[in-house]
C-alpha cells in the first residue's frame, strides 16, 4: 500500500460534493523550494566564503598547499552534508505536497512524516496576492478571515515568510504561477458572485490582487 492510497482523488481526503468542480492541482517545484525556503544557494555561498578565508589564513601562516587542503576537508564534508540534507528535505516536501483548487475551496496536502490536509473554504479567504519569479515559479499567499486561525509552524514552509500575525498560508514555488493565480481569481470571483446572488452576509466576499509583480530570485515576499 502506498502512502496516499487512501485518497479517492489525489490530494483530497474524499470525493468532491455534487456541484463542486476540480479546477487545478499542482505542487511546489523542489528546486525553487530549496532556493527560496531553505536558502541552499545562500548557504553554499556562505561555505565558499568560509573556505576562501580559511585558505587565505592558512596560506599566510606558511602552510603547504597539501596541509591547507587537508585542513579544509572537514569543512567540505560539513557543507556537503548540510546542503544535501536541505535539498533532500525540499525534494521530499515538494513530492509530498499537493495544492488543489476547486470551485468552492482550496485544499493543501502538506507534510512529510505527518501528512495533513488543510481545507480552506473560499468563505474564509479574504484576499490573495501573487509574486512571480524570474524562473516562472511564484508564490500565492492567502489572507484568511479573522475566524480562521492558521498556525505558522504547521503550515511552514507553505506560509508567507515573516508574517506571523496573522499567518498567511501560501502556495509556494508553483510553476506557471500567473496562470494558477488567474484560475484562483476566477474561482474566487465566481464564488463571490454566488454569495451575493444568494444574499449571504455571513462573511465579506473575497478579493484578489491579480496584478503580478516580478521579483528577483533572492528577493523575499514581504
Amino acid at each position: 500500500m502506498k502512502e496516499y492510497d487512501f485518497e479517492p482523488i489525489k490530494g483530497l481526503p474524499e470525493q468532491l460534493p455534487p456541484g463542486e468542480e476540480l479546477l487545478w492541482q499542482g505542487a511546489p517545484r523542489w528546486g525553487a523550494l530549496a532556493r527560496r525556503a531553505f536558502h541552499v544557494r545562500k548557504i553554499a555561498i556562505y561555505f565558499v566564503v568560509l573556505e576562501v578565508l580559511a585558505i587565505a589564513v592558512d596560506w599566510s601562516d606558511g602552510l603547504s598547499m597539501a596541509s591547507v587542503l587537508s585542513s579544509l576537508s572537514w569543512m567540505l564534508v560539513l557543507a556537503g552534508v548540510s546542503i544535501g540534507a536541505l535539498v533532500l528535505l525540499a525534494w521530499a516536501m515538494a513530492r509530498s505536497s499537493v495544492y488543489t483548487i476547486t470551485s468552492q475551496r482550496l485544499v493543501m496536502r502538506i507534510g512529510v512524516a505527518l501528512p495533513m490536509m488543510m481545507n480552506l473554504p473560499f468563505k474564509q479567504i479574504r484576499s490573495a496576492d501573487l509574486r512571480v519569479y524570474e524562473d516562472g515559479t511564484g508564490d500565492i499567499p492567502l489572507l484568511l478571515a479573522s475566524s480562521a486561525k492558521p498556525s505558522y509552524m504547521i503550515f511552514w514552509p507553505h506560509a508567507r515568510p515573516w508574517h506571523f500575525s496573522p499567518p498567511q498560508p501560501m502556495l509556494r514555488a508553483i510553476p506557471d504561477a500567473a496562470k494558477v493565480a488567474a484560475i484562483l481569481a476566477g474561482a474566487l470571483e465566481s464564488y463571490a458572485s454566488e454569495v451575493e446572488d444568494e444574499s449571504q452576509t455571513t462573511d465579506l466576499p473575497p478579493r484578489v490582487v491579480s496584478e503580478p509583480r516580478l521579483a528577483s530570485e533572492g528577493e523575499p515576499l514581504s
